[in-house]
C-alpha cells in the first residue's frame, strides 16, 4: 500500500510538488483555500480535502508550501490546523521560506503531540518543481528526513540533510542571499554593458566563460524577462529577503549586500 500523503497550499510551487507526488504514485489528498487549485489535482489522480483537519487525519507524510510564517503557524497549529487532527508519528514537511525560529517552535508544539516536523526548504524554482531538478535542504531528526525522503525524490535532483529542526531554514535563507546578490550583480553588469552598446546576447554568451559566470548570469535575459512578467514573483523574492535579514541581524551579522539586493528589487524588475 502507497504511503498516505498530504499537502497544503498549491500555489506557484505547491501545484507541481503535488503533482509529482501524484505521478509517483502516492496516495495524496490536497487542500487549498482556492477550489479551482483542488480541483486540478483532483483531476490529475489526488483526493480533495475539504479542510486542513482532513489533510491531517489522512497524511502519515505532510508537506506545505505556503507563503510566510504567518500562514505555517495557522496551518500548523492554528484553531483546526494540522497539529488538531494529525496522528502521533505523522512527520509535516515545510517548504515555504521562513524563519528558522519558526521551525524550531513548531517542532517543540508538534513533539508534545508525538507528531515530527522537518523544514524541507527547497531551490530551483517552479521549473526545477516541474522537471523534477529541485535541491532540497532539510532540517530535522534524521528519522523524520528519512520518512520524508520517498516524497522529496519525486521532485529533486539533490537532497542535503544540513542537521537539526532549523538548519534547512537557516540554509535557505543564507542561500537566498547569494541569489539575491547574483540579482543585482548580473542585472548592474548587464545594463553596463547595454548602455556602452554591446551586444547583451554576445555579452552573455562571454559571462558564461568568464569569472563573472553564475547561474543567475548564465540565463539573465530569460530569467529577467519571465520575473518582469511575474509580479507575484518579485513580491514572494522581496518576502523572502526579510526572515534573512533578520536572522543576520539576530547573529550579529552585517549583510549590506543583501540589503541593497532586496531595496533594489523594484528597480530590478521594473522593465524586461
Amino acid at each position: 500500500m502507497s504511503m498516505k500523503v498530504g499537502f497544503v497550499g498549491l500555489g506557484n510551487m505547491g501545484a507541481p510538488l503535488a503533482t509529482n507526488l501524484v505521478e509517483a504514485g502516492f496516495d495524496l489528498m490536497v487542500y487549498d483555500v482556492r477550489e479551482d487549485r483542488v480541483g486540478e489535482l483532483a483531476a490529475n489522480g489526488a483526493k480533495a480535502g475539504n479542510s486542513i483537519a482532513d489533510i491531517g487525519k489522512h497524511g502519515e507524510v505532510i508537506a506545505l508550501a505556503v507563503v510566510d510564517d504567518e500562514q505555517v503557524e495557522a496551518v500548523v497549529a492554528g484553531k483546526d490546523g494540522l497539529l488538531t487532527a494529525a496522528s502521533p508519528g505523522t512527520v509535516i514537511a515545510i517548504h515555504s521560506t521562513i524563519h528558522p525560529r519558526t521551525v524550531k517552535a513548531l517542532a517543540e508544539t508538534a513533539l508534545a503531540k508525538g507528531v515530527g516536523v522537518v523544514d524541507a526548504q527547497m531551490s530551483g524554482g517552479a521549473a526545477g518543481a516541474k522537471n523534477k531538478t529541485l535541491c532540497f535542504m532539510i532540517g530535522g531528526e534524521k528519522t523524520h528526513f528519512e520518512k520524508c525522503r520517498p516524497l522529496l525524490a519525486a521532485s529533486s535532483k539533490h537532497i542535503f540533510h544540513m542537521g537539526a529542526v532549523g538548519s534547512g531554514a537557516a540554509a535557505k535563507l543564507a542561500q537566498q542571499t547569494m541569489v539575491l546578490v547574483n540579482i543585482l550583480s548580473a542585472y548592474e553588469g548587464m545594463s553596463l554593458a547595454e548602455k556602452a552598446g554591446i551586444d547583451v546576447k554576445v555579452f552573455q554568451e562571454l559571462v558564461k566563460t568568464s569569472a563573472g559566470q553564475s547561474h543567475i548570469a548564465n540565463n539573465w535575459r530569460s530569467f529577467h524577462e519571465s520575473t518582469s512578467r511575474n509580479s507575484h514573483m518579485v513580491e514572494l523574492f522581496y518576502k523572502g529577503v526579510c526572515p534573512a535579514l533578520e536572522l543576520a541581524h539576530e547573529v550579529g551579522l552585517s549583510v549590506p549586500g543583501l540589503a541593497l539586493a532586496q531595496q533594489s528589487l523594484i528597480r530590478v524588475f521594473s522593465k524586461p
